[in-house]
């Protein structure tokens, strides 16, 4: 059940309804889309959502499907039930190319089935579709037969019109023979003008003459020029020629007419096949429009689901996504879930908040899916199915009637209650209004209270405190507000569910400069707990914005700790695999070492005592023993490196650090020059590069230790070591570059994006302000030049949009 009855309307489904016309070809699938109609049947849902899914893959990436042609014939079939009655040449030919197409269509799904090997592209539920459709060959033969490809019938179909076709040519032949001659010699004569020729009136071969030699020649006149000076001439002497080819005219299309009656009489007894290939043809081109439509809105086939469910990702409104592409820009998406624990939304905020475009996203998308559309979310979305869509959107009150604005709202609230139950999908915005504030607050909640025992599942937009108060109370209901900037009074058109929204009234109203004593005035009168209760959601809404960016570091952190960690991991198990593999080599170079010595040994012996212990074979052998000894037990010699010198002591001065102060780095040879304080920073240039040093880090030298320094710079080594763990420790994802001339703002940004890059970090935060948009266009410009930075995009409204850059490493 539907209500209103203008609930399309409202929604903007017409709207809908008239871009699928447009994206059909024919009249075959705008008469398709006149019968759109809202349905609970599931199973049907699930077929047409599967057809318009696998015809969206068709229009992205199939561009051979058949696309012209599709020409409704159905007043032609019509005309042939009639016995006795012949279709014209020019109906044949749309029946022809029609058939084709049908005929085109078939062949390309079952080459699809044959060849695909992949399941998405076989097209199964289109395959369904067109499996009872059969145009018989003998048919589409003898349409071949009879009609050419200009809409004529052919001259081979039959012999008689064959011989009267051939006669008429010969007729007119001689007849131009003839007609050229009389032209000839009245052009030489002077009768007729030398750019004048031969032409036709009446169906006649005529010949063009001036008015005032037209008695020269004797014949009879059919036709003048609109200034009267000249007349066309049947001369006398082709009477005869004329009337000839006439009557073979009559001839040829006494016989045309009998070949298409025969025709007509041929496929009569195939009306209703060729019907139910008609009607294929026009779904096929309903189907197109809504797989068009669903390209262009990047539409899905979201997970369906049998029992009432809104479990919506990103989903945006059909027509703001449409008229937004236009002026290239992108809609805020909403995300919203309602399940059998929270069934009923209550959604507050400010005005021009978004609650109302929330509210006709949710109907006009659950209302397309029941349609059999696809809808804009994203593609793990789930949506169930509801038998009841009621809503109360805009004003209904009538003159005629006798209905005002709240009564026309309560007659739609009777509806509910009565109408409603657990497969109903109610919305309605402004619940409560048009009538005094505590009475309308007192009768909304008693309403809210008997649809939530109805069970149904709704989206309500309200301001009533006691409302957000009932759904934070109460089982099956939750609260959702609304997003907006506090700090900028702008809405931010994000949907945030479990907090009640506030209506910043008293912000927006300082906002437009009401005066401050009528501010403070109406605070006074409202109350402190109402006043307390719209500063706490307003606080609530910083602190969890705050809260956010403090989540994102400390996101990033772990997972920048978890990178580290995996990286010690890998390198310790691979210390460990190299250490256990150099034992084991040099155990087996031992034992072989041992297992020589032991053989030579045993050598040495057994030859002294073969030489019985002569003096000089004896002091050989050993000689030979000590040698080896020398060469294969000598340990190798260890290179180790000379300890470094000392570093350079430097010259120490123990007055404050100013601007123009000589400074040194703690830790490091760099020496520099202080530029400007800021707090507890200091800009310092140290020999062509500035940087930005916090000053507990920073060590003051002499003048004289400076020149030192910077004299014997060249001399010293170019490149230095750097402590990781100390630029680790000092490094942040966040570089403010806010005030600063763009050649210095590039440096930095460089020496930022190196850093990361040698720290590993995947995204990085360069805040720059908003202005004329010069400083970040420059610095994006300069990023794009890194081939190591993925992406950049502006950051989240709520942490500074446009004003801060978000650099995505590769």
């Amino acid at each position: 059940m539907l209500y209103p009855n203008t609930l399309e309307q409202k929604l903007g489904f017409d709207t809908i309804r008239e871009r699928l016309k447009d994206a059909c070809v024919s009249q075959l699938g705008q008469d398709y889309v006149e019968k759109i109609r809202f349905t609970d049947n599931g199973p049907l849902i699930d077929k047409l959502l599967r057809q318009t899914d696998e015809f969206k893959q068709i229009v992205q990436y199939e561009p051979d499907f058949p696309s012209s042609n599709y020409i409704d014939v159905r007043p032609h079939l019509n005309r042939v039930r009639v016995e006795g009655l012949a279709l014209t040449e020019a109906e044949f030919f749309d029946l022809k190319l029609a058939l084709r197409t049908i005929q085109d269509c078939l062949k390309f799904l079952a080459k699809r089935e044959e060849a695909s090997v992949r399941a998405d592209r076989s097209f199964p539920f289109l395959r369904e579709l067109a499996g009872p459709i059969a145009v018989d060959k003998k048919l589409t033969d003898a349409l071949e037969r009879v009609i050419d490809d200009r809409g004529l019938v052919r001259d081979s179909a039959s012999p008689e019109l064959a011989s009267i076709r051939r006669r008429i040519i010969s007729e007119q032949a001689n007849l131009r023979k003839r007609l050229d001659s009389i032209l000839r010699q009245a052009r030489q004569n002077g009768w007729i003008p030398d750019d004048l020729s031969l032409t036709i009136r009446g169906g006649r071969l005529v010949i063009p003459i001036a008015a005032e030699h037209k008695r020269k020649i004797k014949g009879f006149v059919h036709d003048e020029s609109q200034t009267g000076q000249t007349v066309f001439l049947e001369p006398a002497e082709v009477f005869d020629a004329n009337n000839e080819i006439r009557e073979l005219e009559y001839e040829e299309r006494r016989e045309i007419y009998r070949i298409l009656l025969a025709l007509t009489d041929q496929i009569r007894p195939h009306l209703d096949e060729l019907r139910r290939a008609i009607n294929f043809l026009a779904q096929i081109d309903f189907i197109r429009a809504k797989a068009k439509l669903a390209v262009q809105l990047e539409a899905i086939m979201p997970k369906l689901s049998e029992k009432p469910l809104v479990d919506w990702t990103n989903a945006r409104h059909p027509l703001l996504h449409l008229s937004f592409q236009k002026q290239q820009k992108s809609v805020v998406p909403l995300s919203v879930r309602l399940d059998e624990k929270n069934r009923i939304l209550i959604i507050s905020g400010p005005n021009a908040g978004g609650k109302s475009v929330a509210l006709k996203t949710i109907g006009l998308i659950q209302y397309m899916l029941q349609c059999g559309l696809l809808v804009p979310m994203a593609d793990y979305a789930e949506m169930g199915i509801f038998q009841n869509l009621f809503i109360d959107i805009g004003d209904e009150q009538s003159l005629e009637n006798d209905l005002s604005t709240y009564s026309s709202h309560l007659t739609a609230m009777k509806q509910f209650v009565i109408g409603s139950n657990k497969r109903t999908l109610f919305l309605i915005d402004e619940f409560g209004t048009g009538t005094e504030p505590g009475l309308g607050g007192a009768i909304a909640e008693s309403i809210l209270e008997e649809l939530n025992k109805s069970g149904a599942y709704g989206v309500i937009n309200t301001h009533y405190t006691n409302l957000k108060v009932f759904a934070d109370k109460t089982a099956g209901l939750i609260n959702g507000a609304m997003r907006f900037d506090g700090e900028h009074l702008e809405p931010l058109y994000q949907l945030e569910i479990g907090r009640p929204g506030s209506s910043f009234a008293f912000e927006i109203a300082q906002k437009i400069g009401l005066p401050k004593g009528v501010i403070d005035r109406a605070k006074e009168k409202l109350g402190t707990q109402q006043v307390n209760f719209e500063k706490l959601l307003k606080e609530l809404d910083i602190e969890k914005r705050v809260f956010s960016e403090k989540n994102l570091e400390v996101s990033i952190n772990q997972r920048k700790l978890a990178q580290q960690l995996a990286e010690y991991t890998a390198l310790k198990t691979r210390l460990d695999n190299e250490q256990k593999l150099l034992i084991n080599n040099a155990k087996q170079k031992a034992k072989a070492l041992v297992q020589e010595a032991n053989q030579r040994i045993e050598s040495t012996i057994r030859e002294i005592k073969e030489n019985k212990a002569e003096r000089e074979p004896t002091r050989q052998i050993r000689q030979e023993l000590e040698r080896f000894e020398d060469k294969e037990l000598k340990p190798e010699t260890l290179v180790v490196e000379k300890p470094k010198q000392a570093e350079e002591e430097f010259e120490a001065d123990n007055s404050a650090i100013a601007v123009g102060s000589y400074v040194r780095i703690s830790g490091q040879n760099a020496i520099g020059q202080i530029l400007s304080l800021r707090g507890k920073d200091a800009e310092i240039r140290i020999g062509d590069l500035k940087s930005n040093v916090k000053l507990n880090r920073l060590e003051k030298v002499s003048k004289k230790t400076f020149k030192e320094a910077t004299e014997a710079r060249d001399d010293r080594p170019r490149s230095q070591g750097i402590d990781i763990n100390e630029k680790m420790q000092n490094f942040s994802f966040n570089l403010d570059i806010r005030g600063k001339r763009g050649e210095e703002a590039l440096g930095e940004v460089d020496r930022f994006v190196d850093d990361a890059l040698m720290l590993g970090y995947p995204e990085l935060r360069i805040v720059h302000g908003k202005g004329d948009g010069i400083l970040r266009t420059l610095i994006r410009n300069h990023l794009r030049g890194y081939k190591q930075v993925g992406k950049m995009e502006d950051e989240h409204a709520d942490r500074g949009g446009a004003g801060v850059t978000i650099v995505k490493m590769k």
